[in-house]
């Protein structure tokens, strides 16, 4: 394995690490979207938003995060699902910057649309969120409707005139993701696992047994649901075709490439099964009203989704699939930075467990002291 191959397995690594983190933290989306089913009081909701306000920046965070890292280590992909599918990225923008919005002004004096109305905020970005974010992954799998033709780069530094390299050949603009039964499912399966998460993060956060008891009895549900299309869309995948390409970077379609993927890297296989087991023995802990089945769920989360998205990208397979000409589909090899590029970001990369250090020891110092009605009452600092 060359330098760059290395390099471009190395940043997929990185990218699907992001993503794995960031759905784990959509545990605030799920706690907004369960805003007026867990707080039947006005104080109650306070406290869940007070408490989900400690960590709505780490989501919002990371998203960014995400996408500048995809930006710089594969720009095909996020010149291509970004400049192409723009309604459905645009959807996401939104939703996150009413969150923002919400967060900022809901408790500010003088708030002339009123509580409740940026309440409906938290729970659009609530639902929305996840819902649009697991469709959206879902195309890494079922692909999208896109042409790339690398040859407009030349013949556009030739001119001098704007270069197009990839094209949407829909209308729609990634709204027809939506007409995939499996994406659907796999934006269901996120959606009930961020209110899964959120209410195991309500028991681990907030003390209070009318909430923590709520919580508990919300959390079954969901979880059940997102068990249910888990399974489902995970079906769906392991006996779907895929697209894998070959040494000269023909792409072919290749009959159960998913399962084959985790036949034939077996450490992804068992990195799934342990992320699957950690999240239902989360789900059994929150059933007993465990306040620690949070940490296993997040981690059963994030072993889970790393290894899907591995899956994704890794063993010559195309990562962003085309509908509308099958060699235009994107891989690792044909769609990244330069070697230099990846050299430089990967260099910076030695900084990431300082940093995660450094975001360890902040979520530690803000969950030190758990939410009470006391505190509610008493703080004039309030989101």
């Amino acid at each position: 394995m060359d330098t760059l191959v290395l390099l471009q397995h190395y940043w997929w690594l990185i990218i699907s690490l992001l993503g794995a983190l960031l759905v784990f933290l959509l545990f605030v989306q799920g706690g907004q979207g369960l805003l007026y089913d867990i707080g039947k009081t006005e104080e109650e909701r306070n406290m869940l938003v007070n408490s989900l306000g400690r960590k709505w920046e780490f989501t919002f965070t990371t998203l960014v995060t995400f996408g500048g890292a995809f930006f710089a280590s594969f720009p095909l992909f996020y010149s291509t699902s970004f400049g192409g599918a723009f309604y459905v990225w645009m959807a996401i923008l939104l939703v996150f910057v009413i969150q923002a919005v919400a967060y900022e002004y809901r408790r500010k004096p003088g708030n002339v649309f009123g509580e409740k109305t940026f309440n409906v905020f938290l729970m659009i970005n609530g639902i929305a969120g996840p819902l649009l974010l697991g469709t959206a992954v879902g195309t890494l799998f079922t692909g999208a409707n896109f042409t790339v033709d690398r040859l407009n780069l030349a013949n556009g530094a030739g001119s001098g005139s704007a270069t197009v390299i990839s094209q949407w050949t829909t209308p729609w603009h990634g709204l027809e993701a939506l007409t995939d039964v499996s994406n659907v499912f796999l934006g269901i399966a996120v959606t009930f696992l961020a209110a899964t998460l959120a209410c195991q993060y309500f028991m681990n956060n907030i003390d209070d047994k009318t909430i923590l008891e709520r919580a508990r009895q919300r959390m079954i549900p969901a979880a059940v649901c997102f068990v249910l299309f888990f399974v489902a869309w995970l079906g769906m995948l392991l006996f779907a075709d895929g697209r894998a390409v070959d040494a000269a970077g023909r792409i072919s379609i290749e009959p159960y490439k998913y399962l084959h993927n985790f036949i034939e890297m077996p450490y992804l296989a068992v990195v799934l099964l342990l992320g699957v087991v950690a999240v239902l023995w989360s789900i059994g802990l929150g059933w007993r009203g465990r306040r620690n089945a949070i940490w296993f769920g997040g981690a059963g989360t994030v072993l889970t989704v790393l290894a899907l998205l591995l899956c994704a990208g890794w063993n010559d397979t195309a990562y962003y699939p085309s509908l509308a000409d099958m060699q235009s589909s994107l891989t690792i090899y044909n769609s990244s930075s330069s070697l230099f590029t990846l050299k430089v970001m990967s260099i910076v990369s030695l900084l990431i467990p300082f940093v995660a250090a450094y975001i360890w020891y902040a979520w530690r110092a803000m969950n030190r002291k758990p939410i009470t009605r006391e505190e509610i009452r008493g703080d004039d600092h309030q989101y």
